[in-house]
């Protein structure tokens, strides 16, 4: 025992523990939730002191003192927040260093990085509002600058453009007297009046507000255009009002530019936004904004949901169902699961929204742990969508399109309404094949077909990112024979191009869309309600609202109804009636046509004829049968090698290790693509009828796995609640 203080810091390496330290002898005062630099080997690192104690199982003679303190030992963590990420380490069994540092922005993973203090507003002083009543003179841009200021104070980036030298026309006025600079005033949310609602809506927004200062988890489930957003709005507008914060979490980044054109404009104060496409400084000013207070509002994905908030009111996760809310290496946690945690802990409510809720969700409302609000009308009093199926086996297909279909798109285009061709693959084609041969253009390090890119002469894996030039004549028999086979979205994207010349084909997937503003410019086209063509992935069946879209052509979704991941179905259904909604949204009725091979397949016929939640009661009831998630309970332990045999070795060694009781270990199997970025990948699989039966036995099963020799010769790690094989 010694009087001094230990300090226990989480740091960034990949061992499941935390490192004692002594504590400075300077006699700094030092709180959980602070950073620290540590001498870590011959290195230092950036570590956050999790808890202290005066016990270590290390001799005190060899602990070191940490080496400095940073931030003036000032938690960058609350204590809350500390706590809910120690949950996360014990409940999905990752390292605590690599969890609690998910938690701050990259720019503080580093010791140099310093928390920004609040942005400066510059405001006229009343020598200024003296000067701006005299004519401008020989100064006609600081003239301008100080009518700027004259409606109130202003951010540099307000402004940025007045004048191509504004910086030197702002410093000269400050110089002068007439302007002066201060922190930003915390922003306050000026109310705009919402539309009326309907009467699910109303329901909803009544029976959540008044459990706004308790925990509640509920389940808001409206089909697409049946006014979700609104209702976020409505319970936002009583949490702001009372000086509390709000976080909102969506599922992608081209959901934000909508949202906070919406929450700007009824809400009246600019949110923080925090998603990993911003710059460090981006994201850097908007945690601190959030974790000071001073931005009572923030939206933002997966990774938002750590954001320290002093204040916070309410969490809402929109798109719940959607599969990004999961991170699929690394920390492997569920943002869902894990806000629904946060919310339990804050007493605070949590709202997970989603037209086509997931089966843990809807399993979770059916029994009372979730409070369900179904919303089964459009807010805009318009019909759903009408189904036009089209089987494949007796058409004939131009470019995967049916003359049918294709007919129908001119016909609705020359209406001056817009059309969606949903095909959820990217490039030109799947497959460079020779038609004198059969060869095909394959990745060497995975089990995957390449890419045709077309329009820059290459084939990519859309797996481990390898690329090469596509070849001109046949690798193997040298002809001159070489064709896509299939159909991407930028063959569509010409082949539509060329049947519909005049009409603007404008293409959403990840290729198309990662190039800075292509998104934003993309999506205001489409707001014009010109007629128009949408080619795309299932990024066009994320929450967008295009009022001008009457017509949906899903292309293909086959491959789902025989995949042999057991969630594949539940993917399916949703993907299908995500961007079916997109169709039809105002007053002019919508129109879906899916093209398949097996028109008669069940899941098909239930999910068209009786909708999703009976498609999804369905669903349901298989997994109950089969004992698979949320019947039953799962987690994954994952191992890649260059060998498979290596991999199948250290997993079958793995499942011998596994301690006897409820739940069982199975396996090896290969996962559904094994070889990916030149490595096999394989999987032991969990299951059990009881998660903390799960959990005991793989927290007995964890130790001696660390102690395996052939765990060295692998990647391993352990996926809880793992949603893809």
């Amino acid at each position: 025992m010694s009087s001094h203080r230990i300090l226990q810091v989480a740091l960034p390496v990949p061992l499941p523990h935390l490192f004692d330290y002594l504590a400075p002898q300077s006699g700094e005062v030092i709180a959980q939730g602070a950073r620290v630099l540590a001498p870590f080997g011959r290195r230092e690192l950036v570590g956050i002191v999790v808890g202290m104690t005066d016990e270590s199982e290390i001799p005190y003679e060899r602990l070191l003192p940490v080496s400095r303190i940073l931030d003036g030992g000032e938690p960058l963590l609350d204590n809350n927040l500390v706590e809910l990420l120690r949950w996360c380490w014990k409940y999905y069994k990752h390292a605590p260093g690599d969890v609690i540092l998910s938690a701050l922005p990259p720019a503080l993973r580093k010791a140099a990085g310093e928390i920004p203090g609040p942005a400066l507003h510059f405001r006229l002083t009343n020598d200024g509002i003296a000067r701006l009543a005299q004519p401008p003179g020989r100064a006609p841009i600081q003239h301008c600058m100080l009518s700027a200021l004259a409606d109130g104070p202003q951010c540099a980036e307000g402004l940025a453009g007045i004048g191509s030298q504004w910086r030197k026309t702002l410093a000269a006025l400050m110089e002068q007297g007439w302007v002066e600079s201060g922190p930003a005033p915390v922003a306050e949310a000026k109310l705009m009046p919402g539309p009326e609602l309907i009467p699910d809506q109303q329901e909803a927004v009544s029976a959540i507000s008044a459990k706004l200062g308790v925990f509640g988890c509920h389940l808001l489930d409206g089909v697409t255009g049946s006014g979700k957003t609104e209702v976020y709005l409505r319970l936002l507008e009583p949490i702001l009002a009372q000086g509390k914060q709000a976080l909102v979490l969506v599922p992608e980044i081209g959901l934000t530019p909508q949202l906070l054109r919406r929450f700007r404009t009824r809400l009246g104060l600019e949110p923080a936004v925090i998603h990993s496409g911003l710059s460090a400084g981006e994201r850097l000013d908007a945690w601190a904004a959030a974790r000071s207070g001073r931005a009572a509002l923030v939206i933002g994905t997966r990774s938002a949901l750590f954001t320290p908030m002093p204040r916070l009111g309410i969490i809402i996760l929109d798109e719940e169902h959607d599969s990004s809310f999961k991170q699929q290496d690394g920390f492997r946690y569920s943002a869902r699961d894990v806000a629904v945690k946060r919310a339990l802990q804050l007493d605070i409510p949590i709202v997970l929204g989603s037209a086509t809720p997931s089966l843990e969700s809807l399993s979770n409302a059916a029994s009372g742990k979730y409070t369900w609000h179904r919303l089964r009308e459009r807010a805009t009093r318009a019909s759903l969508p009408a189904w036009r199926v089209l089987d494949l086996r007796q058409q004939n297909t131009f470019f995967g399109l049916t003359a049918i279909a294709l007919n129908t798109i001119g016909e609705t285009l020359n209406r001056g309404e817009q059309v969606i061709v949903f095909l959820n693959r990217r490039g030109y084609a799947p497959v460079l094949m020779c038609q004198q041969c059969g060869w095909h253009g394959s990745c060497e390090r995975c089990d995957a077909h390449l890419t045709w890119h077309r329009s820059i002469g290459r084939l990519f894996c859309h797996h481990c990112g390898s690329q090469r030039h596509a070849p001109r004549l046949c690798p193997d028999c040298r002809a001159d024979a070489l064709m896509g086979a299939g159909e991407g979205t930028q063959q569509l994207e010409e082949s539509l191009g060329k049947r519909f010349p005049g009409i603007p084909v404008l293409r959403f997937d990840r290729d198309q869309t990662s190039r800075k503003g292509v998104m934003t410019d993309q999506l205001e086209q489409v707001r014009k309600a010109e007629p128009c063509l949408l080619v795309g992935t299932q990024m066009l069946a994320k929450g967008h609202h295009f009022p001008g879209v009457t017509l949906v052509v899903i292309v293909n979704i086959d491959q789902a109804l025989y995949s042999a991941d057991f969630r594949a179905l539940e993917r399916m259904g949703q993907m299908i009636q995500q961007v079916a909604g997109r169709a039809g949204r105002m007053e002019k009725a919508g129109t879906v046509i899916l093209q398949t091979l097996h028109p008669e397949h069940t899941a098909l016929e239930l999910l068209l004829n009786q909708g999703y939640e009976a498609y999804a009661r369905w669903l349901l009831e298989e997994r109950q049968l089969a004992g698979l998630p949320p019947a039953g309970y799962q987690a994954l332990l994952r191992a890649e090698a260059h060998e498979r045999s290596v991999a199948e070795s250290f997993l079958q060694q793995a499942a011998q290790l596994f301690p006897r009781g409820e739940t069982r270990a199975y396996g090896p199997m290969p996962a559904i693509m094994e070889r990916v970025g030149g490595r096999s990948r394989m999987y032991l699989v969990i299951q059990g009828a009881s998660r903390s039966a799960l959990h005991r036995q793989v927290d007995r099963w964890l130790p001696e796995l660390r102690k395996l020799p052939s765990g060295r010769k692998v990647r391993w790690a352990i996926d809880i609640d793992p949603q893809e094989l």
